[in-house]
């Protein structure tokens, strides 16, 4: 190793390999340095093998390389040393180096070149060289450095990014979870303030039909004549209309009386089959899916036979022919609060579901499907009252209601009821005796309920029955012929029109036939359809009357059916205690 002396006290001298065969021009070479005054550190080598294992090291600063060399050539030396450590500078330093050769060696990696005939040019090259080596690894550190601070960057603006879109979307569902309860405080107002207003014309016709009903009572002691006495009892049916119209009323208002017991769901629904097959009329398959465990549920076990009826009628109403209507109960345990009004709260459910495969329901409409007299169907085909009732019996009675709805593929209907407490005896409904003869005395009129939706109709046969000395009770439609004998079943005979909206007059006909099988039936219609009346063993003709009435056809087929039959015990639907 040849030392030269550094220019500057503490100076760390230059670390030169340097690969040269010659020892005169290494000795030379090492002098051009010493005059300079650079403090240099030559590490001579000669063979390939000492120099590759120099270039491995990478512990230099410069390498210095004559071109001809006796075992390799420089060209060879260059490539090793662009291998090894490419960041090192490599200045050729040759006797022989032609300018074809010194450019080629410039294109293959090499710093620079100085002939030995110009050993004075070699402090300079090499200052440059490391100089322009020092810029190279700064403007690299630089580079790197600035990679790094646009990944950094790019990590932080992504970060940044997630964040706010993270932040955003939660403010997205603060947004909508706000307005989904702005919504459902909206909703329970609207329907509060309604059921306010219901529950308060309710009660105030009720003290009016009170007074008109017992007004009547007086007056039919006072009055004789037979005319008289049959606008007499005209009103007292219309009364009777009022106050089954109060009655709904009050069952959205969540003010009417119930009588909760431990029910059975599965029980109800499934000696409803036969009901619910005639109500569809053949036009829609009844498919039932009923949880084997299902828990009892705490409930009115009249009013439910009702509501299912009422959801599998509005069902019916949505399909078209072919259609499928599926009756499911099941356990539910609910813990997330109710999105909507109508919902349950969290707790333990039995759970009836009516869906059907029609329409479905728009939003615009479901938004206000629970409110009483808002109905979509054709004028005298609803009243608008049917899933009012079913919603404020849901929620009186502990529960709630769920839609699901799709438009053009269907919806269901989930009437959620509190599941009943502890090991109490559960419900059935079952025929209870009751002797009409004890609810009326030998000589009073026989009792006849005139079923028809049309009340210019009713009105003509409410007349001719009463004027044929008959006690005329009336209805308007099925659900609320049913409903009418739930609250007496005094009835001899049902005059029932076949045609009506929501059930037809054999769809009345087969529940009171299942829960009052005592009263006896007569069909009056303009097109009866035979094959439908067969269904109900009604007994043949005289037990139809076509209309328009001829002659006395109607009193005589009434009478006939009464008059050969005494007055038996009668079975009403009422609750087995």
């Amino acid at each position: 190793m040849v030392e030269a002396r550094a220019p500057e006290d503490g100076a760390a001298p230059l670390r030169i390999l340097l690969l040269e065969d010659s020892d005169l021009d290494a000795e030379l070479l090492g002098a051009v340095l010493e005059d300079a005054d650079l403090a240099v550190a030559l590490d001579r080598v000669i063979s390939r093998d000492a120099f590759a294992a120099a270039t491995a090291a990478g512990c230099h600063d410069i390498i210095l390389a004559d071109y001809v060399l006796p075992a390799f050539d420089g060209m060879s030396a260059l490539a090793m040393a662009r291998a090894h450590c490419p960041e090192i500078p490599f200045v050729f330093v040759s006797g022989t180096l032609g300018e074809d050769v010194a450019v080629e060696a410039l294109k293959n990696g090499a710093t620079d070149y100085v002939t030995k005939q110009r050993l004075d040019r070699l402090p300079r090259v090499i200052l440059r060289a490391l100089s322009e080596a020092r810029a190279h690894v700064l403007r690299r550190q630089a580079e790197q450095a600035l990679r790094d601070l646009n990944e950094s960057l790019e990590q932080r603006v992504a970060e940044r990014t997630r964040e706010l879109a993270e932040a955003n979307t939660a403010l997205q569902h603060q947004i909508a979870e706000r307005e989904r309860i702005e919504d459902a405080l909206r909703q329970a107002q609207r329907l509060e303030a309604v059921g306010q207003l219901t529950s308060g014309v309710a009660h105030d016709f009720n003290n009016l039909l009170t007074v008109i009903a017992g007004n009547i009572e007086f007056l039919e002691r006072a009055v004789f004549d037979d005319r008289s006495r049959r606008r007499l009892e005209m009103m007292r049916g219309a009364a009777e209309r009022g106050a089954r119209l109060t009655a709904q009323l009050l069952a959205f208002s969540r003010r009417q009386k119930l009588e909760p017991v431990p029910v059975q769901l599965n029980r109800t629904v499934a000696s409803m089959r036969d009901l619910l097959q005639s109500s569809m009329g053949g036009s829609s398959r009844i498919e039932m899916t009923l949880q084997p465990d299902l828990w009892p549920a705490l409930v009115d076990a009249t009013q439910i036979e009702l509501i299912i009826l009422n959801l599998a009628i509005n069902a019916r109403d949505a399909m078209a022919v072919g259609g499928c209507l599926t009756i499911e109960t099941a356990n539910v345990r609910l813990t997330s609060p109710p999105a909507r009004v109508e919902e349950p709260n969290p707790g333990e459910y039995a759970m009836v579901a009516v869906s059907d495969t029609g329409t479905g329901i728009p939003a615009e409409v479901l938004a206000r499907v629970f409110e009483p007299f808002f109905t979509t169907k054709e004028v005298g085909k609803g009243s608008g009252l049917g899933l009012a009732q079913v919603y404020g019996f849901a929620k009186q009675s502990g529960g709630g209601v769920r839609i699901d709805t799709r438009v053009g593929e269907g919806t269901s209907v989930r009437v959620y009821l509190p599941r009943a407490a502890g090991e109490a005896a559960l419900h059935e409904l079952r025929p209870a005796l009751a002797d009409v003869s004890l609810a009326r005395d030998a000589s009073d009129k026989r009792v006849v309920l005139v079923v028809d939706d049309d009340s210019a109709v009713r009105d003509i046969t409410t007349t001719r029955l009463a004027e044929a000395g008959y006690a005329v009770r009336e209805a308007g439609s099925g659900l609320a012929a049913i409903q009418a004998l739930e609250a007496d079943a005094a009835v001899d005979l049902a005059v029932l029109d076949f045609a009506m909206p929501g059930m037809n007059g054999v769809e009345v006909a087969t529940v009171i036939r299942s829960r009052w099988p005592a009263i006896q039936i007569l069909f009056v219609t303009g097109y009866a359809d035979h094959t439908a009346l067969s269904q109900v063993d009604v007994g043949g003709d005289d037990r139809v009357v076509q209309k328009p009435f001829r002659g006395e056809d109607l009193e005589r087929k009434v009478a006939s059916i009464l008059e050969r039959r005494p007055r038996l015990t009668l079975v009403a639907g009422g609750a087995g205690r």
